[in-house]
């Protein structure tokens, strides 16, 4: 018996330079956000330290961490999530073992490096899918049409089966085409953080996701 795929999943990631969006996470939290990866490059542990006790107890463990990986198991998150520069680091594998129990996920930037990876993440992002909200001048590198076969191969592995993720552009819009596509899911940046109403934005982004 053939086992069910696990539901499309839907992500965020926060926006890179400023902590504005602490008020707005336990409303998305409780509107169904299942995961935050908190990507905030250029802050010290300090300051994400305070970044993650700011958020309700209760939601922490659905916080991933793009840096300082140590935060993660000892204020008791959900996961961690490897950069590019990470996935390079000679000390990743111990990090890797301190993760235990932690979701671990990586970034990928090329069908090449998709195809190849072998190492048994959680999911990976793809990116960029579609010209980026958030960053100027990071525009799609993908053919979509191209990617079903792509992604259909990886399924059909005998063993590691990479659940995909697509970043880069995602709204509630283009959503239809991500699914599509095949990928397992998606994350979103800009099209949440820049609206006026990211809670809004939100409700769409699930909406689209179940298909109305």
């Amino acid at each position: 018996m053939s086992q069910q795929a696990p539901p499309f999943q839907l992500l965020a990631i926060t926006p890179p330079a400023q902590a504005a969006e602490l008020p707005l996470l336990p409303p998305l939290f409780a509107a169904g956000l299942p995961r935050l990866h908190v990507r905030k490059p250029g802050w010290a542990a300090p300051e994400l330290a305070a970044y993650v006790q700011a958020v309700p107890e209760c939601y922490r463990c659905r916080l991933v961490l793009h840096s300082h990986y140590q935060l993660a198991p000892a204020l008791g998150l959900g996961g961690i999530h490897l950069t590019e520069a990470a996935r390079r680091d000679p000390a990743t594998p111990q990090v890797l073992r301190r993760a235990k129990g932690l979701s671990v996920s990586a970034s990928l930037h090329s069908l090449a490096e998709l195809r190849q990876h072998r190492r048994r993440y959680t999911y990976v992002f793809l990116s960029p899918v579609f010209d980026s909200i958030s960053k100027t001048d990071y525009a799609s590198r993908y053919d979509l049409t191209e990617l079903p076969a792509v992604l259909r191969g990886l399924a059909a592995r005998p063993s590691y089966r990479p659940r995909v993720l697509a970043l880069g552009g995602v709204a509630a819009g283009n959503l239809p085409l991500v699914q599509q596509a095949g990928f397992a899911g998606a994350a979103v940046l800009g099209a949440l953080w820049q609206a006026p109403d990211p809670l809004g934005v939100w409700h769409a982004l699930q909406a689209a996701a179940a298909g109305g």
